[in-house]
């Protein structure tokens, strides 16, 4: 049987148990990732005692209160907590999503767990990289790409052709699904993940857009494209309730339809 061994640096240890202010009225243990390459220390996992009746209900909320009330070294992403810019996006309760719409009520019983998102190299404790994901997006060229000469006032879409884009155009890049995706684990360097592809068959799908064999002949490639096999991970972590799965099966139709 094959064993596998994790490197000594990988491998997760016990952090501080941080205890919970004075005056705290009911709380609830949050176990968070730890690491920074500054101190060369493996990752741990610090618990903090949150007093859920001193901060909002989201799961953001709580890290806020932490920073704000335990521990100002915890690094993490935030920006509009409304669940439009993707920028807290993390592994909660071991499932990726927003950390702003994830309400700490809907954690299973128990302590909260806290971790990055799969799959992408950490900067620092809950704080990944996420720059190979934009490269890849970069790749696809998520811009309107026409060679008729530009109006003078604005591309005309008929509301039917808009609706076209329903499902598509939502997508907050939170990177979410990409890094549920097992095909993406294996091959993230070569395969552009349901994010991606998401956008690039919302591009491919709009009416007004005049690039649609380029986009293609970018995408036709055994990895670029064709490593998805349709495990729906995606659909199941987006916090938008998109369909990524849907959108590369489109594309793959798309290839199939230019051929015959």
């Amino acid at each position: 049987m094959v064993q596998l061994t994790l490197p000594e640096n990988s491998r997760m240890k016990d952090g501080k148990t941080w205890p919970a202010p004075e005056g705290c009225g009911r709380t609830v243990d949050f176990r968070v990732y730890r690491w920074s390459a500054e101190d060369g220390e493996n990752p741990r996992i610090d618990t903090y005692k949150v007093d859920v009746e001193d901060c909002g209900p989201m799961v953001l909320d709580a890290l806020i209160w932490i920073k704000n009330k335990i521990d100002p070294t915890l690094a993490f992403r935030r920006s509009c907590r409304e669940g439009v810019c993707g920028s807290c996006a993390m592994n909660i309760d071991g499932s990726n999503t927003l950390a702003c719409t994830k309400a700490i009520e809907d954690v299973s019983a128990g302590a909260v767990p806290v971790y990055p998102l799969p799959h992408l190299e950490v900067v620092r404790d809950l704080v990944a990289d996420l720059t190979t994901f934009y490269a890849q997006l970069r790749s696809i060229e998520p811009w309107l790409q026409t060679e008729t000469p530009t109006p003078r006032t604005e591309w005309r879409q008929s509301h039917e052709d808009r609706e076209g884009l329903d499902g598509l155009y939502e997508c907050i890049l939170c990177a979410c699904c990409s890094t549920s995706c097992p095909s993406y684990w294996w091959n993230g360097e070569r395969y552009l993940g349901p994010a991606a592809l998401l956008q690039a068959y919302r591009w491919l799908n709009d009416t007004r857009d005049e690039a649609a064999g380029e986009r293609l002949d970018r995408l036709d490639d055994p990895f670029r494209l064709y490593r998805c096999h349709t495990i729906m991970n995606c659909a199941q972590t987006c916090p938008k309730g998109l369909n990524p799965a849907k959108a590369i099966a489109e594309v793959k139709k798309m290839m199939v339809e230019r051929r015959v």
